[in-house]
């Protein structure tokens, strides 16, 4: 197979499947499929993993039993195999639960935005989760002085946006179950577990 650099979706000898993601290096690089081509993404830097990190805890430890968050999951977005992403996180019915990779959309999609993902997070995987199927969908900014989240909600093929929120606000939703998040303890340091859903924040006040 030949070498591709990071960021490259040229057209292999031959359409590619999550089948060739197996053998593919473990080097913390972001091995995708987009209709047969490698989409590669360069090894999270700190920040990202941190926020990753910090959302796979709270939203674990909040989740009903019959649901399951994961982090970094891969999924077949068709019967070929030919079509495949891996969220930063998501969120799953557990009798969705599939190996090696899912087939199911997820309940939650959350997508960490790096440098070089901006465009495909806020465009392509935007549009691509939709078709897919995926009830929500997060995006999470990692800016240092003011994280944020934005979330969209499916209506019928596409995505609604139906809140962002930034800094020391308190996100809220129902879905795929009932959250509260201040973006700022996403990155702050300090009692990041007690102070992340809003509630030890609000009563201070």
């Amino acid at each position: 197979m030949a070498v591709m650099t990071i960021g490259e979706t040229r057209a292999p000898h031959r359409r590619l499947t999550s089948e060739d993601l197996l053998r593919m290096p473990d080097d913390g690089r972001r091995y995708e499929l987009v209709e047969g081509r490698l989409d590669v993404s360069p090894a999270p830097v700190f920040l990202h993993t941190l926020i990753e990190s910090r959302l796979t805890i709270y939203l674990g430890g909040i989740a009903p039993d019959d649901l399951m968050v994961l982090s970094g999951p891969g999924i077949d977005f068709d019967a070929d195999r030919a079509h495949h992403r891996i969220p930063d996180l998501a969120v799953i019915h557990s009798a969705d639960a599939e190996r090696p990779y899912l087939t199911r959309p997820p309940l939650l999609a959350v997508e960490v935005v790096s440098p070089e993902s901006v465009f495909r997070d806020h465009h392509t995987k935007l549009r691509e989760y939709a078709g897919f199927g995926i009830g929500s969908y997060w995006i999470v900014s990692p800016s240092t002085d003011k994280p944020g989240i934005a979330e969209f909600r499916l209506d019928g093929d596409r995505y609604v946006e139906t809140a962002q929120v930034f800094g020391e606000d308190v996100f809220t939703t129902d879905a795929p179950f009932p959250v509260r998040i201040v973006p700022h303890w996403l990155l702050a340091d300090g009692p990041w577990k007690k102070r992340i859903g809003g509630e030890e924040a609000d009563s201070d006040s």
